[in-house]
């Protein structure tokens, strides 16, 4: 039908089809928008980083596949070996190891670190807990990671490795950013007394329906439980409103105010959710990062199978 219209006539329906579709696209982002989290210095979208991407400050992480940040990255993007990371946290526990990691992405102790990575923020999330377990308080994540590159505007991709300056940052462990097997156990002593445990895993893990990767089949008693995916939307791997938020953490008996400690099997779940718990404003949200892969080996350790 186009063809039959003058050519001014079809650039004009053109332009307005453009004119809409950008227009859905930011007001679809407006909507997200709409309602602030309590701690909203967390996460930035995609079309604030890129007012920002060109500040000395910003130190940008890509927790990607190294094969994936070679095939494309965003502008000024460090590679960081998520895996390496997670794996080191249980045995480098001095300060040494990790200034050195830190100092060799760029970071300075005045820098604003984000990161992202197309795993749904298990990655990222992972680099971002860890980034606060050694004090680097100026961190947050790319809402919706890489997926938002194919939603409205994008940023252009960068082939080549980024080389970085070395950083000035000087690690030191924050304490309240993790819980151990010991706190733990000290505080099933006194119920309601303790830290707030949140069993971020499938509901099948949780109950001891699954097939055991551990010794016991459970979970830590008195957990709360809620999947960490449930926290994000599917199909954009972008955290749900606020309100929607709240209403999961109701519905679970997750009280945010209350000091928690969320886990999983080995740490990366549990960091999505301790990400989200400072995201609505908790006080303190502690990762038992060793998670049920510790605790359900340990044949001492109690545990219970709620009912599915």
């Amino acid at each position: 039908m186009l063809k039959s219209l003058p050519n001014q006539i079809v650039s004009m329906i053109m332009a307005l089809w453009i004119c809409s579709a950008v227009t859905w696209n930011y007001s679809k982002a407006d909507e997200v928008r709409s309602e602030t989290y309590p701690a909203p210095e967390l996460l930035i979208e995609l079309d604030q980083l890129a007012k920002e991407i060109s500040s000395p400050k910003l130190v940008l992480l890509d927790a990607r596949e190294n094969a994936e940040y070679a095939k494309g990255h965003l502008p000024g993007a460090v590679w960081v070996d998520a895996a390496a990371w997670g794996k080191a946290v249980t045995v480098d526990t001095e300060a040494e190891p990790w200034t050195k990691r830190f100092a060799e992405l760029g970071i300075d102790k005045d820098s604003v670190v984000v990161i992202y990575d197309n795993q749904r923020q298990r990655n990222a999330a992972r680099v971002w807990w860890i980034l606060k377990l050694w004090g680097v308080s100026n961190a947050k994540l790319l809402n919706g990671g890489w997926t938002s590159q194919t939603e409205g505007e994008s940023l252009p991709k960068q082939d080549a490795s980024v080389s970085p300056r070395r950083g000035n940052i000087v690690a030191q462990r924050e304490t309240k950013a993790i819980a151990t097997k010991v706190e733990l156990l000290e505080g099933l002593k006194t119920p309601g007394k303790g830290l707030q445990l949140v069993d971020t895993r499938s509901k099948e893990e949780h109950c001891g329906t699954n097939e055991a990767r551990t010794k016991n089949k459970g979970t830590i008693p008195g957990s709360k439980h809620l999947e960490w995916s449930d926290l994000l939307v599917p199909e954009t791997a972008r955290f749900r409103p606020p309100a929607e938020i709240a209403k999961l953490f109701n519905d679970a008996g997750i009280d945010v105010q209350k000091p928690s400690a969320t886990y999983c099997q080995g740490g990366g779940r549990a960091s999505v959710t301790a990400f989200v718990l400072a995201l609505m404003g908790s006080p303190e949200a502690r990762n038992y990062y060793p998670g049920w892969g510790e605790w359900g080996n340990d044949e001492t350790a109690p545990f219970e199978t709620p009912s599915p």
